[in-house]
């Protein structure tokens, strides 16, 4: 065998081993991460059983009461709020960006979506605290005769649904520019209307990206710190409406992470807070994987 052949050989195969390894880090790194988290909580664990946790709302850290409903819920109100607000505005602005548009909109638009998702998140809060908060407690809440100080499970959701509009953005457009050009053409030829062609086929043949971008965008939204903080009001009940102030997740292991690490059973609730957080997110992304599964298997 000759010898730059056997040096081939031998860099293919280090190659190999070299991207196989790091495939298999990237593999451990979320089991890794959940794992170290049901260490850090298993003192609480071990004290109260894990369905408690979840289902109480009383929050009495000094008294050894640990519910976090409150919490679990008011993440929920908001990234669905969220998502409810950004996913309809993120599509049609994709299909319009792509299919109506003429290509120098798009350059336009591109460098504010760029602009918009790199915006500091704290900038966000700002921007709630000035704009959001005011206009909720003196114009919308009065509207449904509802009574607020602004900040609320709605402030999150509208600061959080402009903040992941060009994450979501950004896929879609490319999802929607990865669909072969003669599909579309193979439909406008038969007679069908430009929207009955993105509506029926498009669309139906985009559908597991959207779901993905979805997916991606509801994590982004779910694990959201600074900016949700500062203007949802962070009260700990159980929240029943939107004009209500609430309590997510991350607003409070960032609030008292670090104060009550002294506190060894608070420090583990807290790290159980990050272990739920962590468990959500986790089945969004099984969740919207699933349902792609499903739809390729049904139109395959």
């Amino acid at each position: 065998m000759k010898p730059f052949r056997i040096g081939r050989l031998v860099k293919e195969r280090v190659n190999r081993v070299w991207m196989t390894l790091w495939t298999v880090i990237i593999i451990l790194t979320p089991v890794i991460i959940g794992g170290f988290l049901l260490w850090k909580s298993s003192m609480l664990l071990e004290e109260n059983s894990l369905m408690k946790l979840l289902g109480s709302s009383e929050w009495k850290p000094l008294s050894g009461k640990f519910g976090f409903s409150p919490f679990i819920i008011s993440s929920l109100w908001v990234t669905f709020l969220a998502l409810i607000i950004a996913g309809p505005i993120c599509i049609l602005s994709a299909l319009h960006l792509t299919y109506y548009a003429p290509s120098f909109f798009m350059k336009i638009v591109q460098p504010a979506i760029d602009i918009l998702a790199g915006i500091p998140s704290v900038i966000y809060g700002v921007w709630g605290v000035v704009v959001i908060v005011p206009f909720i407690s003196g114009h919308l809440a009065p509207v449904f005769n509802a009574e607020t100080s602004g900040y609320s499970i709605l402030a999150g959701g509208l600061v959080l649904s402009v903040m992941i509009i060009p994450f979501i953005l950004n896929i879609l457009i490319e999802i929607f520019n990865t669909i072969p050009v003669e599909l579309r053409e193979a439909t406008l030829s038969l007679g069908v209307s430009n929207w009955i062609t993105i509506r029926s086929v498009l669309l139906r043949k985009a559908f597991p990206g959207i779901i993905s971008a979805i997916g991606l965008g509801l994590s982004r939204a779910f694990g959201e710190t600074i900016a949700v903080l500062m203007v949802v009001g962070n009260v700990t009940h159980v929240p029943e409406g939107v004009f209500q102030p609430g309590y997510p997740l991350t607003a409070l292991i960032a609030n008292n992470y670090g104060e009550m690490l002294s506190i060894p059973l608070y420090d583990s609730a807290l790290m159980l807070a990050a272990l739920i957080l962590f468990a959500i997110v986790v089945l969004f992304n099984l969740a919207s994987r699933l349902i792609i599964i499903r739809y390729e298997n049904k139109y395959r």
